[in-house]
């Protein structure tokens, strides 16, 4: 078995399928980083990284440190830029997603999350302008982050529709005076081509994310009409079922819940699923498809505040919502039981009951 990407699905994938067959995890990263927290990394927390040598230690697989450069499905392939040929009987593909291409601009200007580390010592000892750009819950949680360790800078919030779009009327009223609270002020139906459209010192672009599926769409494997991986309900490729996909890169659905959306809420118990249906189908049977329902949405609002937005099986926003410092700290354990489970799982695959919407 090969697993490509050692993100949240993938190491949920990997670490699902070590008791039952030898796998090979593929990724350069020495570490597992914590993406629903590089906007704390932004705002000045140490790290956000975890080692994954004591985890795949415990847990049997072996970690190739290279990185992909392409899938020979005809021979049951994987590539290295560094010219390793790992083959496999079954292939995860884990790669997950990016932030969208914000367009040419200045060195030292424009950052994503992925650059936080880099935007926090930008913004260490200067202040200015800055701008965040994208009104969903990266965007929010970055722009309150923000403003809350750095009130020496004039943040702004700039999005295309409306704050938040994914909460309730109350939420987003919450949001809204929270964030005017921290000093930021909100644009919202306010379209940004490109970030070096913004009158700003330091743009920090969230607008859009992009599944990272150029390797698979190079492979042949068929993809949707956002770039992520059309999957059967047991989350094999449609046009290559020996290659199962988890994460942000799978186009999955549910009758319960509709199409999953990237996040690590969804990609978590669709990693553990993956490797639940590569093990049936070793196994000679078929595998069971995917059972998942959505139960809140979490968003931080800086240190003391956040949304807990209580939603329905299908992700729709219901009225009922938790805020105040009690959000806070229920966020905050979120986060942290993802990592134990993580954690856990790679000691031993019973932690998955841990993980919420697994049915």
């Amino acid at each position: 078995m090969a697993v490509l990407g050692a993100g949240y699905g993938g190491l949920r994938a990997a670490f699902g399928l070590a008791r039952d067959v030898r796998v090979t995890l593929i990724d350069p990263a020495d570490s597992f980083t914590e993406r629903v927290r590089l906007h704390e990394r932004a705002a000045g927390r140490q790290d956000v990284r975890h080692t994954l040598r004591p985890l795949l230690r415990a847990s049997g697989v072996t970690h190739l440190a290279e990185r992909v450069s392409r899938i020979d499905t005809a021979a049951s392939e994987v590539h290295t830029d560094d010219g390793r040929v790992v083959g496999y009987d079954r292939l995860v593909y884990a790669l997950g997603s990016r932030t969208g291409d914000p367009g040419p601009a200045r060195p030292g200007r424009v950052f994503t999350a992925e650059t936080a580390a880099e935007l926090h010592r930008r913004l260490h000892g200067e202040f200015g302008r800055l701008t965040v750009v994208g009104g969903g819950p990266t965007g929010v949680e970055t722009a309150a982050e923000l403003a809350e360790s750095h009130p020496e800078w004039d943040i702004r919030l700039v999005t295309a529709g409306q704050v938040a779009p994914g909460v309730s009327r109350r939420g987003r009223a919450h949001i809204r005076s929270v964030l005017t609270g921290l000093g930021v002020a909100i644009e919202e139906d306010h379209q940004v081509p490109d970030a070096d459209d913004l009158d700003s010192d330091v743009v920090v672009w969230s607008a859009s994310m992009v599944p990272n599926t150029e390797i698979a769409k190079a492979a042949g494997l068929t993809l949707d009409e956002h770039d992520r991986i059309t999957v059967d309900p047991a989350l094999r490729s449609t046009s290559h079922p020996e290659v199962y996909v988890a994460g942000d890169a799978a186009a999955a659905y549910t009758p319960v819940s509709g199409p999953l959306r990237m996040a690590c809420a969804t990609a978590l118990p669709v990693g553990l699923h993956a490797a639940r249906s590569v093990v049936r189908d070793l196994g000679g049977l078929e595998p069971r498809p995917l059972k998942f329902s959505y139960y809140a949405q979490c968003i931080s609002l800086g240190r003391h505040d956040g949304l807990l937005q209580f939603v329905g099986r299908d992700d729709s926003p219901r009225d009922r919502i938790l805020t105040g410092r009690a959000a806070a700290l229920v966020k905050e354990q979120i986060v942290r039981t993802t990592v134990r489970t993580i954690v856990m799982t790679a000691r031993s695959p019973r932690a998955a009951r841990l993980i919420p919407g697994v049915n």
